[in-house]
């Protein structure tokens, strides 16, 4: 057994590759009882305390401490042999850039955590909206600069000239240009809306056919979820160059009614219409608005016209209160036996003798 385990193969004896799996091995287990420790003892702790960052910062370090402490246990084992200068030089750049990269997958879900816990309650307890728009544009561009940075270092330690792969993108800098123009338009969409403001998360705005509340406003895009429930996307840019209709600012919502007669009514009874037309309104009481227009505006093809106008307050339901009107205005008008009018088509003959 000991002949066997001193026989040499690439370099070294069997006993020193099974040293080296064995340290490979143990550094997984290490990390997966770092993984117990921090999900056990860890979270019990947290537990105790009233705030949830603690909790939230004890969720983002398990997984990077794992592939951490997995990878210098890999090169603990790495060092127990006797390697070519290359390729031991190969494999701690490997080394290198993985504890980078897990150390970067570290900062960057505890930046994710800092803003669930610390950062979004605070924009939660703010009057203003403006906040609530900045903080999902905050989440991602700091995660990606935490990556951005991570990955420089990390291509950095394996052994790459960085400088040099940065000059080299400068060669195709207009061929890049030229083809994320549109990233570009949508950026600028996305700093004229927080600059102008026409719109905030929450409000019911119609752009493009497309009517609903804003769900979201990216640096990219702005997510709506229109009336029947659906999603939609749609690119900064098209608020840039399309005009935007926020309903949920307007001071009151404008409604044009248009009635018709028959031609039978005597001028009293298009007075009284007129006058129904003025009380049903002001009946709706807080939902409408004082200025109330009823007037006897045409004489039509087979009707009398009669539009009515006026304005539902802000925070009335609009349905709710067209339909309580149109109700009203039908059950007085035939209590009172002002007939509506409907396409209608007299033909007079005259007999030739």
């Amino acid at each position: 057994m000991t002949e066997f385990l001193a026989q040499p193969f690439y370099g070294n004896t069997i006993l020193q590759w099974g040293i080296a799996a064995g340290i490979a091995v143990l550094s997984i287990l290490v990390g997966k009882a770092a993984f117990w420790i921090t999900r056990g003892l860890f979270r019990k702790a947290t537990k105790k305390t009233e705030t949830e960052l603690d909790d939230l910062l004890v969720d983002t370090i398990d997984g990077p401490v794992v592939v951490l402490l997995t990878a210098l246990g890999f090169w603990i084992a790495v060092q127990s042999l006797t390697l070519p200068p290359n390729v031991d030089q190969f494999l701690w750049d490997a080394v290198q850039a993985a504890m980078v990269l897990a150390v970067t997958w570290m900062l960057a879900r505890l930046w994710d955590a800092v803003v669930d816990g610390l950062l979004k309650p605070l924009v939660a307890s703010s009057d203003t909206d403006l906040d609530d728009q900045l903080l999902p544009i905050a989440r991602r561009g700091g995660r990606s600069a935490i990556w951005i940075v991570g990955l420089i270092v990390a291509l950095n330690n394996a052994g790459y000239d960085v400088m040099a792969l940065i000059a080299g993108l400068g060669i195709g800098g207009l061929a890049l240009a030229m083809a994320a123009k549109d990233t570009v338009a949508n950026f600028f969409g996305g700093f004229t809306i927080f600059t102008d403001r026409p719109f905030s998360t929450g409000d019911r705005i119609v752009i493009s056919g497309f009517d609903g509340v804003v769900k979201e406003i990216g640096i990219r895009s702005t997510r709506l979820t229109t009336l029947s429930g659906s999603e939609v996307t749609i690119p900064n840019s098209r608020f840039a160059d399309s005009p935007v209709e926020n309903i949920s600012r307007e001071p009151n919502r404008k409604i044009v009614l248009n009635l018709g007669l028959t031609y039978d009514m005597t001028p009293s009874q298009m007075a009284r219409a007129m006058n129904i037309l003025h009380e049903v309104v002001a009946a709706q009481g807080d939902d409408t608005e004082e200025n109330v227009i009823a007037g006897f505006n045409s004489f039509g093809d087979f009707a009398l016209g009669i539009t009515l106008i006026y304005y539902i307050t802000k925070g009335a339901n609009l349905m709710d209160v067209q339909t309580a009107v149109n109700l009203a205005i039908l059950e007085r008008f035939n209590a009172e036996g002002l007939e509506m009018a409907f396409p209608t088509q007299t033909i007079h003959t005259v007999s030739v003798s």
